[in-house]
C-alpha cells in the first residue's frame, strides 16, 4: 500500500507548497514496522539516515498506530534540523489513509 499510494501523496502535497522530497530537512514518520519504514525509504528515495529517529522509535515503543508519530516528533524537536528547514510529518492508518503535515523549523 505504501508503494502504491504514499509516493504520489507526498510528491503532490510537497509540490503544492513549492517543495520536493529533496527539500525536506526532517522526516517525522509513523513507525508502522520494518516493512513500512523500508517501503517509505524506498518509495521516497530517502537515505537510510533520513528515518533514523523513526527506527529508534520503533525499537523503543513499537507501533502505537498513527499516534506513534508524536514520539518521533518529540525526538526530532530534541535534535532539530537547521532553522528554516521544512519537515514532513507522515502518519498512516488502517485501510491505508495517510496524514501529511508540513513543518518549518525555527
Amino acid at each position: 500500500m505504501v508503494e502504491q499510494y504514499l509516493g504520489n501523496d507526498v510528491t503532490t502535497f510537497l509540490a503544492s507548497h513549492g517543495l520536493s522530497t529533496t527539500d525536506v530537512g526532517a522526516w517525522v514518520t509513523h513507525p508502522g514496522g520494518p516493512k513500512i519504514i523500508n517501503a517509505i525509504t524506498e518509495t521516497l528515495d530517502l537515505s537510510p539516515q533520513a528515518l533514523e529517529l523513526t527506527w529508534r522509535s520503533l525499537g523503543e515503543i513499537g507501533n502505537l498506530s498513527s499516534a506513534s508519530v508524536l514520539h518521533v516528533l518529540r525526538d526530532t524537536i530534541a535534535k532539530p534540523p537547521p532553522s528554516g528547514s521544512p519537515g514532513l510529518m507522515i502518519a498512516m492508518g488502517p485501510g491505508f489513509c495517510s496524514e501529511l503535515v508540513l513543518l518549518r523549523w525555527h
